[in-house]
């Protein structure tokens, strides 16, 4: 069985310790699970939470603005394809059937949030065009979800924020590396 350290609790100014939900649902493991790397257990807990959380955030965000998160998602990644894409484009980015991408393009045009015209190119395919109402509405319900994201993660410094994020980018691509096996 292996050793592990102590788990590193944040001290207070007046030195008392800062504990979270995790702490206390790591301390119940391990007795359980003797063997258990308590910072490995809280490290995916906490980022299991903070997914989850962020995902409510995300729903109640776009709600709020009269979207549904699958239309937040494809004007998202319309937005984020300049404004312009192919269904097929669009479709490869949402991970969708090629049905799935033309009923939510169907939707969003109905609402006038894209617009779609025959290719230039091609006159059999199609062009999706991000139009300003929709480039609105993404951007409001993509304000909420960006104001919950700076204020949890705000209370890292800035060398704090690009260590995590550099550690996270080094477990992806470990999850990467199983995945592409």
């Amino acid at each position: 069985m292996a050793e592990h350290p102590p788990q590193q609790h944040t001290p207070t100014p007046d030195g008392a310790e800062l504990r979270d939900w995790t702490d206390g649902h790591v301390d119940r493991w391990q007795p359980v699970l003797p063997g258990l790397d308590p910072d490995i257990e809280a490290s995916v807990t906490r980022m299991s939470r903070l997914t989850r959380h962020l995902g409510r955030v995300r729903e109640q965000g776009v709600a709020d603005y009269g979207l549904h998160k699958h239309e937040f998602d494809t004007l998202h990644v319309l937005a984020g394809r300049g404004g312009h894409a192919a269904p097929s484009d669009l479709r490869a980015d949402l991970n969708l059937a090629p049905a799935s991408v033309t009923g939510r393009l169907e939707a969003l045009e109905r609402r006038g949030f894209v617009l779609r015209t025959p290719s230039t190119e091609d006159r059999r395919k199609v062009d999706i065009a991000l139009t300003e109402a929709g480039r609105d509405a993404w951007r409001e319900a993509l304000d909420v979800v960006g104001r919950e994201e700076r204020r949890l993660l705000g209370v890292l410094s800035e060398e704090e924020r690009h260590t995590l994020a550099g550690l996270l980018r080094k477990v992806m691509l470990a999850q990467g590396a199983a995945a592409d096996r």
